[in-house]
């Protein structure tokens, strides 16, 4: 049961985040439920060491995650 909590949403809107849910829950019916999933690209550590280090200084503590 989906019930909504605040805002008033239109028919059309309603109806568009059923249908979101719906093809998740059928995403997730359809898929294989013995075989363990790898992981994505996104949780390899080593992506993290792809950009170049941050110039030795007394600021480079800000530019370890944004380098510039």
């Amino acid at each position: 049961m989906i019930k909504v909590v605040r805002g008033n949403p239109t028919p059309e809107e309603l109806a568009a985040a059923l249908a979101v849910v719906q093809a998740r829950a059928a995403a997730v019916a359809a898929a294989p439920s013995g075989a363990p999933r790898e992981p994505g690209a996104w949780a390899d550590p080593a992506r993290v060491a792809m950009g170049r280090l941050p110039a030795p200084g007394p600021r480079a503590w800000g530019r370890t995650y944004w380098p510039g």
